[in-house]
């Protein structure tokens, strides 16, 4: 009885650590639009060929593996106006805007392509430009499908649009948020488990011994 007992906690055991084989989600392959509110991201509800940023506005852009805008992943580094357009004056009919772009890591690169290295550029256009013309005056070339989704920046990534991969990627960047919210120690599910197998073992091995005396 102890020991199918034992057997079954460590199956659970296995789920905890990570030892069992886990379900791959569906993600999406894409770039996704960002607006900056004081020190925070918040995800566009427009898309940049409608948005029409402020002098003075910062935006990002981000490639990457994803289900939803929900769990997007958001733009990397340091993200101020002040800093990003110091050396780009100000003028007479024209705004200025600040733009992110984060070309996302090797685990969310198409196959046998490499993402260059994260961009902060200040983009000079006409009062009136949306901020896909703004992309297009600092990071050309731009490449949108038919339905007007931005599918490369600065020519990456070379093929595809928004298309949908399998999980890995979507998969690690829950489990990076997940380690984050725990502090990267063991979850107290796992200490517990470890707990009763420990118990359950010493409990089998007394049982052993008894019936031997």
């Amino acid at each position: 009885m102890i020991r199918r007992a034992l057997v079954t906690l460590l199956a659970a055991l296995a789920v905890l650590t990570g030892l069992a084989p886990t379900a791959q989600a569906a993600g999406y392959r894409y770039w996704s639009f960002w607006d900056r509110d004081g020190d925070t991201w918040t995800y566009a509800t427009q898309g940049p060929s409608t948005a029409r940023p402020s002098d003075g506005d910062v935006q990002g852009f981000r490639f990457s593996v994803s289900e939803d805008s929900k769990d997007a992943a958001r733009p990397r580094g340091a993200a101020v106006f002040e800093v990003i357009c110091a050396r780009t004056p100000a003028r007479d009919g024209e705004k200025r805007v600040a733009l992110v772009i984060d070309f996302g890591t090797p685990a969310d690169a198409p196959s046998a392509e490499t993402p260059p290295a994260r961009r902060a550029v200040c983009a000079r256009v006409a009062p009136d430009a949306t901020t896909a013309q703004a992309l297009a005056a600092v990071a050309r070339p731009l490449r949108y499908d038919t339905n007007a989704l931005l599918c490369a920046i600065a020519g990456y990534p070379q093929k595809g649009c928004g298309e949908q991969v399998s999980g890995t990627a979507t998969d690690k960047t829950a489990a990076e948020k997940r380690d984050a919210s725990d502090g990267g120690g063991p979850s107290l599910g796992l200490v517990a488990g470890i707990a009763m197998v420990a118990v359950l073992g010493a409990a089998a091995i007394w049982q052993a011994r008894r019936r031997r005396a």
